[in-house]
């Protein structure tokens, strides 16, 4: 496969909340699914499980970090590993817009309010 061109755009918005698909199934990966997100200051997070281990990476900004019922930061550089099926939402923690960059397994599913399905960033 070799290099997969970034997308001009974000390939997905949702109202504060952009993500852009880097390496996708859709894009050729098999194991791995890589996305960038920027979200606003301001946004409140958005609480939610997963079904897999998911990793951020901190690339601009400052995380707020709700994870397992803990409150945490993450500056950039720092890693944040989220476990499977543990609660957590992520927001910027300044006046500043946070970047990250997340990797999630091929077939990891987001669940809110108890319904799981495949982010169609993650697709």
């Amino acid at each position: 496969m070799g290099v997969i061109k970034r997308p001009q755009t974000p390939t997905h918005d949702l109202g504060g909340t952009r993500f852009t698909s880097l390496a996708t199934p859709s894009t050729g990966t098999t194991d791995t699914s890589v996305w960038q997100v920027e979200i606003e200051a301001g946004v409140p997070a958005q609480p939610h499980r997963l079904t897999r281990e998911e990793v951020f990476i901190v690339l601009g900004g400052t995380a707020r970090v709700t994870l397992a019922g803990q409150l945490l930061q993450a500056d950039p550089g720092d890693a944040i590993v989220v476990p499977p099926h543990a609660d957590f939402g992520i927001e910027s923690a300044s006046d500043s817009p946070l970047t990250l960059l997340c990797c999630l397994p091929v077939g990891g599913q987001a669940v809110v309010e108890g319904s799981a399905f495949t982010p169609p960033w993650a697709q």
